[in-house]
């Protein structure tokens, strides 16, 4: 067992004392200040979009994909101070299992430490916390599940979250008890991410409740790699939670699956507030060619209509809108107290986003022209339930 005040080993690449500039960011260590947060999650290439667009004291960021340490280490190379953490994605290329519920990247040489490895290497970037090199957890894996939670438990080490790119099908009735017993004696920090296609919690009825329950009963669990469902998950008493600015940063595709896609992008996803739901710019600029669209207000937008973002020339500034939206909601969530108001205030707007489809169809006159989700509905119908105060486990 180690302990959090003692470095952890070198990676095994250099043998190099590490310069005064990478010693000094450890100094952006400090789990406790992801509490409450909602981060962006986004790849290397488009940090630039939202960089600016992020809230200091309610966000951050989180990189993901093979170039994410490289581009955390720039990013504070650049002085940048906020809440970062850098998510190398292993558990896209393979699978946790007992012997080995730990990866490194696939074209590395193995190491007879991967979670050591890529701690260091996370903090060495300057991540606020390191996310273990969880691999993918299949559905009911509970072997494989044992072994991460046993091995981040030996290290006694508040720097680091456990990540939990679990199956979705570890929120069914039948194992979401289990997925909750095994986590128990996990310590500190937990990061969920939904494996499936498309949009895991609409897989099956059950989904929401037992991620519900999940983030009821394991204090310090955040969800990562998240759609809106990150402020159903902060409002049910996650320790913090992270919006993918992209598609396939919304849910983890098991390895090897091809990626289904609900179509051809022609143009950017762009938040429609009213309606608590993303849409392609180009279905706006059709739904609303007869109708002047709604104006955004919000601060990246000042005055622009939605149907604005109409080609992927608007990428950058779709991505602006959405995340200003997001850090405005954000504001609201963190304006009250945790528990039951959060929730309610999360329920109701959920139920007044679907009042709205009609009001707007009917506008456009298009009886079917926005369709209500199925996460929105079920978020909508959703029991109240006690949750875990927020940013629980958090050192």
């Amino acid at each position: 067992m180690s302990d959090s005040s003692v470095p952890l080993p070198s990676p095994r690449r250099s043998s190099r004392r590490p310069d005064a500039r990478v010693i000094d960011r450890f100094r952006f260590t400090r789990p406790g200040s992801l509490a409450d947060r909602l981060l962006i999650q986004v790849n290397a290439s488009r940090v630039g979009f939202v960089r600016d667009h992020v809230d200091p004291d309610r966000s951050g960021l989180v990189i993901s994909g093979p170039k994410a340490l490289r581009k955390a280490s720039e990013l504070r190379d650049d002085d940048y101070a906020g809440v970062l953490l850098a998510d190398p994605a292993f558990y896209e290329d393979g699978f946790a299992t007992a012997a080995e519920p730990y990866l490194s990247r696939s074209d590395e040489l193995p190491t007879p430490d991967p979670l050591g490895q890529a701690v260091q290497e996370q903090l060495a970037a300057g991540a606020t916390a390191a996310l273990t090199p969880t691999g993918y957890l299949r559905a009911g894996d509970t072997a494989a599940l044992r072994a991460a939670v046993r091995d981040v438990a030996r290290r006694e080490d508040s720097r680091i979250v456990l990540a939990l790119p679990i199956d979705v099908g570890w929120l069914r009735g039948d194992l979401v008890g289990g997925l909750i017993e095994e986590l128990g004696p996990a310590p500190g920090l937990k990061a969920v991410m939904l494996g499936g296609q498309l949009d895991p919690l609409a897989d099956f009825p059950e989904a929401i409740t037992g991620l519900a329950r999940v983030l009821a009963q394991v204090p310090g669990t955040a969800l990562l790699r998240a759609d809106l469902a990150a402020f159903g998950a902060l409002a049910r008493g996650a320790a913090f939670a992270a919006y993918g600015l992209s598609g396939r940063l919304r849910h983890v595709v098991p390895p090897g699956e091809p990626v289904k896609s609900p179509g051809f992008s022609d143009s950017p996803a762009v938040l429609f507030p009213e309606l608590m739901a993303l849409f392609l710019g180009s279905t706006l600029a059709r739904r609303f060619a007869a109708t002047p669209a709604p104006v955004c207000e919000c601060a990246a937008c000042g005055r622009r209509a939605l149907d604005s973002f109409s080609t992927n020339r608007d990428v950058r500034q779709a991505a602006q809108h959405n995340t200003a939206v997001l850090m405005s909601w954000q504001q609201m969530v963190q304006a009250l107290a945790p528990g039951p108001d959060r929730q309610r205030w999360w329920q109701e707007n959920c139920r007044a986003a679907i009042g709205r489809y009609p009001l707007v169809n009917a506008a456009i006159q298009q009886p079917n022209g926005f369709k209500v989700q199925p996460q929105l509905l079920r978020w909508s119908l959703l029991d109240p339930a006690p949750s875990a105060p927020a940013g629980a486990g958090a050192d």
